[in-house]
């Protein structure tokens, strides 16, 4: 082991370059360099050393004995390690100056690359452009050689087709020395190809020269007039040969066949005359017995006479059938023609104007507005139910063959058609079947109450059964009811019919206005027949008014007279308030109908709805004035018997007697008693017949009748101050039933009579004091005042008198 002291170069090189190679660890460097000097911290090779010495005794032990050599090893490491660093620097150098030469070669290799890459690409753009100019002359060269091919081709088969026209040119109707290929059936298609083209040739020639030679030109051919001759009889020949073996084909269902014969056809015309001859060889367009048993299946055995539903059943089986055979023959078309939807819609149109058209010919028989058919036959209505049915299941049918197939065919502008004529003149039967409808219905509620008018007998007839008419047999709900489902089943055919929004607003406004004709007669006439009873039972009263001069018997017959009278027109009141409540409810359902039904129907329309509107509100207004009119008569019935009830009941002595000292009686009068009573019970069924402002201004009316009926009858007597309490007694028990009429101004008036009775009470210098509180009774009470007992005898005229100065 050399000492610290020792020189560095009589050190050992201990670092090398190699060691720094690899995966250099600094750990194993220093391990390796201090293992020699610290041999007891080498891992396990230390556990075999002996331990050192025990340092002797007095004698200090060395902390780390190694410490000098492994300083001076450490600063050679540092000498060497610093050399190593020179020589790393120094290649380092080297390395740099060799890149930085490579590095300049490089860069001029590139720049010359980079000049060669250029001139290279210049080349290649020559070339691209060389190639695409020797492509296009070989695409114009090889067009070139296409048209001379093609015109070759068309030259040859020019001169074929000229020596085929000289051929067909040479002797009028001979056909006998054509060219094998006409007469050869292996080459019929060619054949027919070969002559479509000389007759269009040859037309066309002839049809040129016919108007040259028209101007005068000296030059026309007149040569080809043969050649057209002869070739539409071989074109005649070849498709009659073709239709023929088309139908043997078509016989034996060989498809393959038919297919090949077809597509030949199909040079002549396109194909229209095999197409439609095609069709028109179908059996249902042939067969008679089928044609039969279509009528048969729709009529069934009922005939002409068979009802809408039957005839809708029957025509849902036989549209069934002819859509499944036209489905049938689809499958055939579309494995057989060329062109298939020319076929189908030859085939639909064919099926719609003849089986269809022949089927509603015998259908939708129109019957004369000028002789209606009985109603008993079913009238115009049944007509309109067919047309009905029949529009709706065609419309069908249009449908299901047009899900089938029918090319270009406007179906439903050809079923339009079908039925144009019967649209055009829908309205004016519609509206002629409702007025049959309603006359029907009228005659046999006319028969009805002749029937139950001479069921009474002729003791019911002198009772007056016509005053006691029943008002069912004057208007009833249901009857109006069975109007308005007339008139909806008229709309439902209306929409049915028409689509467009304009033409179905004008229809059914015409439409509803019918219903608004026979709605306003039904109730104006029942309403009228109605004020007829209350006409004769005015008539009646009037027979048995009597003077005042006559004996008690003609009196009790006159009497007894008036009653019955009486009896009637309380009778004709209650059948004519029960015929209003009809009416308003029959007028409320025809509302209803309108709103739910009509109006979704016009709206869509400017101005429809406000005019339909109008139109209603006019027929209710009819309405209106008759009921108006009937309710004045039933309060005019009402106070003819209030004034015979008062003038028979009321007695002198109710307001006054001799002996007013007595004890007052607080009892209504007996005439008081009478009418309230009669009152109440004529007027139970006003109360519930009358709604609304109809109600009010019915009861306004009556009340301000019987608050001045009141008023005249009362000035007829005089009254003691006992009669005047009892007078007031009468106008309580009148205000409180008035009360039951909910008219305040009514109320208002029969206060003012209680208040006013008191001018009959309370002592004469006490009535100045009545006007101070209610001036407003200043002039009734006037009058009242002179009806005083002690008018003259209390000299209250003086009094009045000086009461006015002041």
């Amino acid at each position: 082991m050399p000492s610290p002291n020792d020189p560095p170069a009589a050190l050992p090189l201990t670092l090398d370059l190699e060691d720094f190679k690899g995966d250099f660890s600094f750990d194993a460097l220093f391990g390796s360099l201090v293992d020699e000097l610290l041999p007891e911290f080498h891992g396990d090779d230390a556990a075999g050393v002996p331990p050192p010495p025990p340092p002797l005794l007095g004698a200090a032990p060395p902390v780390f004995p190694a410490v000098d050599e492994l300083l001076g090893l450490f600063k050679h490491s540092c000498k060497e390690l610093v050399d190593l660093r020179r020589q790393i620097d120094k290649r380092l150098q080297n390395l740099k100056k060799e890149v930085a030469t490579q590095d300049a070669k490089h860069r001029k290799t590139l720049g010359e690359l980079e000049k060669g890459v250029d001139g290279l690409f210049d080349s290649f753009a020559r070339l691209d452009s060389r190639i695409s100019s020797v492509g296009q002359t070989a695409a114009k060269i090889g067009d070139h050689l296409q048209s001379a091919e093609s015109q070759r081709e068309t030259a040859s088969q020019t001169i074929d087709l000229i020596k085929y026209l000289m051929e067909f040119n040479s002797t009028p109707g001979d056909l006998m020395e054509l060219s094998p290929l006409f007469s050869d059936d292996s080459r019929v298609a060619e054949a027919a190809s070969i002559a479509q083209k000389l007759r269009s040739f040859a037309e066309e020639d002839v049809g040129r020269h016919g108007v040259t030679s028209a101007v005068g030109s000296a030059n026309a051919s007149r040569g080809l007039e043969v050649a057209v001759a002869n070739l539409q009889e071989y074109c005649n020949e070849l498709e009659n040969r073709l239709l023929s073996r088309f139908d043997t084909a078509s016989q034996r269902r060989e498809l393959s066949t038919m297919a090949e014969c077809a597509k030949i056809l199909s040079q002549f015309n396109r194909g229209t005359s095999a197409m439609q001859h095609y069709v028109a060889t179908r059996p249902m367009f042939i067969d008679v017995e089928i044609m039969n048993t279509d009528i048969q299946v729709v009529l069934g055995d009922d005939g002409p006479q068979a009802d809408s539903s039957s005839i809708a059943e029957g025509l849902s089986i036989l549209y069934k059938e002819i859509a499944d055979t036209v489905r049938k023959e689809a499958t055939t078309i579309m494995a057989v023609f060329p062109s298939p939807n020319e076929v189908m819609s030859i085939l639909v149109q064919r099926v719609l104007e003849q089986r269809v058209t022949a089927i509603l010919d015998k259908l939708l028989i129109r019957p004369s507005l000028a002789s209606l058919p009985p109603v008993e036959e079913g009238g115009l209505l049944h007509y309109l139910r067919v047309l009905s049915v029949a529009y709706d299941k065609t419309e069908e049918l249009a449908k299901e063959l047009q899900s089938i197939g029918c090319g270009d065919l406007d179906i439903e502008g050809l079923t339009e058609s079908i039925y144009v004529s019967h649209k055009d003149e829908y309205t004016e039967f519609e509206h002629a079947s409702l007025r049959q409808l309603y006359q029907s219905k009228m005659a046999e509620l006319r028969a009805e109450a002749k029937q139950q008018s001479e069921s009474t007998g002729s003791i019911g007839r002198a009772k007056g059964a016509s005053l006691n008419t029943s008002p069912q047999q004057l208007i009833s709900v249901t009857v109006v009811t069975e109007f308005v489902r007339w008139n909806e089943e008229a709309i439902s055919r209306c929409t049915l019919l028409f689509s467009q929004p304009t033409t179905v607003a004008a229809n059914v406004r015409s439409i509803f206005a019918c219903l608004l004709d026979q709605v306003s007669q039904y109730l104006t006439v029942g309403l009228d027949g109605a004020r007829e009873s209350l006409n004769e039972a005015a008539a009646m009263r009037d027979r048995y008014v009597i003077g005042t001069s006559v004996s008690r018997r003609v009196a009790a017959a006159a009497a007894s007279a008036a009653e019955a009278a009486a009896a009637a027109g309380e009778s004709s009141f209650r059948s004519f308030m029960i015929a209003v409540q009809r009416c308003a409810s029959s007028v409320a359902y025809l509302q209803q109908y309108f709103s739910n039904t009509i109006s979704r129907l016009l709206l869509p329309v400017d101005g429809a709805h406000p005019s339909a509107c109008e139109d209603m509100g006019s027929a209710v207004s009819v309405v209106e004035a008759a009921a108006h009119k009937g309710l004045l008569q039933c309060i005019d019935t009402v106070m003819c018997e209030v004034e015979r009830l008062l003038s028979s009941e009321q007695k002198a002595t109710d307001y006054w007697s001799p002996d007013d000292g007595a004890a007052p009686d607080h009892r209504p009068t007996n005439a008081c008693i009478r009418i309230v009573a009669y009152l109440s019970r004529v007027l139970e069924v006003a109360f519930s017949a009358l709604e609304g402002l109809n109600k009010q201004s019915f009861l306004t009316e009556l009340g301000n009748r019987l608050h001045k009926g009141l008023l005249n009858h009362w000035q007829k007597f005089t009254f003691s101050p006992s009669g005047g309490l009892r007078l007031k007694r009468d106008i309580t028990e009148y205000g409180e039933f008035v009360r039951s009429f909910n008219a305040p101004s009514i109320d208002e008036k029969f206060e003012l009579l209680g208040i006013m009775a008191n001018v009959f009470i309370v002592a004469p210098e006490s009535l100045a004091s009545l006007f101070e509180g209610t001036p407003s009774i200043r002039k009734d009470a006037l009058r009242f005042i002179q009806l005083r007992d002690d008018y003259k005898t209390a000299k209250i005229a003086s009094m009045l008198n000086s009461i006015m100065s002041e």
